[in-house]
């Protein structure tokens, strides 16, 4: 395991399995539980590197797959890697591209070798395997990096399902191989879809890797929100105890809030920015939409439990008016106020198992 990389469990919660930590990276300490921001293209939707650090985000996302179309992994090499080509300098953590890769749908092939696929914006023909995947991430230069694995979709039969689990497997041998910097800390994926016997299989495989954390993958692809949780509590107990664990793409208060409770420190999900162009906001009280008439002239805070830069200066009744209007603020206000929501949830949900 990289000496760049360590965990400690400060505290866990005598009644749950959940903890709170610390997991020092090249470029901090990363508080969890934590939720990142999602940067697919190297930016987190309608926010500045500013507006992020004011949230209070410690850690956030950008993805290989799309970095590697545009703007090509060896440019951001050649800017001094993802740090400095988005003057974040606080950790990055890259996704491999296996979800979005499984996404294309009638875009892509998937054989052992790899996944041969079609860029959706001008049809060219590309290949990804586990070794160009490594490559690929070790150009841009993430804290953390992922495994490339095969994602399920759902539902499937159970013989695809262990197909996908296998190809995973197979797959994280030849990226452990092809991983160069011991700077960057490479990720398992468990897969197996919803199969228990499958979940338990691939957690077992892939905790034989001397890793510095693990992730739990394929959720987030349609299944129910019980069946989510279920998958949580099988897997979490057969990960080694003392690694951070990362389940991926979860995003909605209640997801965080249940996975932790089930032994989970990391979260990503580029829902929060999603919602928010859309006029969706959380608040203590669950969630509301800012188009709704009953804000026309409400003139509090999205959220009067809320710090965030949208709720100490602005109304839901002006921002309304800007969705309205398609001011373009509006939408940067409601993302500003979605990612700082998440963030002090994890902030709050931390203190709260410091103090037992």
């Amino acid at each position: 395991m990289p000496n760049h990389f360590n965990f400690t469990i400060l505290k866990t919660c005598p009644k749950t399995r959940a903890r709170a930590g610390i997991l020092h990276s090249p470029h901090g300490d990363i508080e969890t539980p934590v939720f990142m921001p999602v940067g697919t293209n190297s930016a987190v939707k309608m926010m500045t590197n500013q507006h992020l650090s004011q949230s209070g985000a410690q850690i956030i996302l950008a993805n290989s797959y799309h970095l590697f179309l545009r703007p090509g992994h060896k440019l951001v090499e050649k800017a001094g890697g993802l740090h400095n080509w988005m003057n974040w300098h606080k950790p990055i953590l890259t996704d491999s591209g296996g979800f979005q890769v499984f996404s294309l749908a009638d875009l892509r092939k998937i054989t052992d070798e790899g996944v041969h696929f079609k860029d959706p914006k001008d049809g060219s023909s590309y290949f990804i395997s586990p070794e160009s995947s490594m490559e690929i991430q070790n150009a841009l230069g993430a804290d953390i990096i992922m495994a490339f694995d095969d994602c399920a979709p759902y539902p499937c039969e159970y013989d695809r399902a262990k197909q996908s689990m296998e190809r995973t497997h197979q797959w994280l041998g030849r990226c452990f191989k092809a991983h160069k910097r011991e700077d960057q800390a490479l990720f398992p994926i468990v897969q197996g879809s919803v199969y228990d016997d499958l979940r338990a299989e691939s957690a077992k495989t892939i905790s034989s890797f001397d890793a510095p954390g693990y992730a739990i993958g394929g959720v987030s692809v349609g299944e129910p929100t019980g069946l989510k949780n279920h998958i949580v509590d099988i897997t979490v107990p057969l990960l080694p105890e003392e690694k951070p664990r990362y389940l991926m793409g979860v995003g909605t208060p209640e997801d965080l809030t249940a996975g932790v409770t089930g032994g989970i420190d990391m979260f990503d999900c580029v829902m929060p920015t999603r919602i928010a162009r859309h006029g969706s906001f959380f608040t203590s009280n669950g969630r509301g939409n800012i188009k709704n008439k009953e804000f026309e002239q409400d003139f509090t805070p999205l959220d009067k439990k809320c710090n965030c830069y949208a709720c100490e200066n602005h109304t839901k009744a002006y921002i309304r008016h800007l969705f309205r209007v398609q001011e373009a603020t509006g939408a940067i206000l409601l993302s500003i106020h979605n990612i700082t929501f998440l963030v002090n949830l994890m902030r709050e949900t931390r203190k709260a198992i410091l103090k037992g």
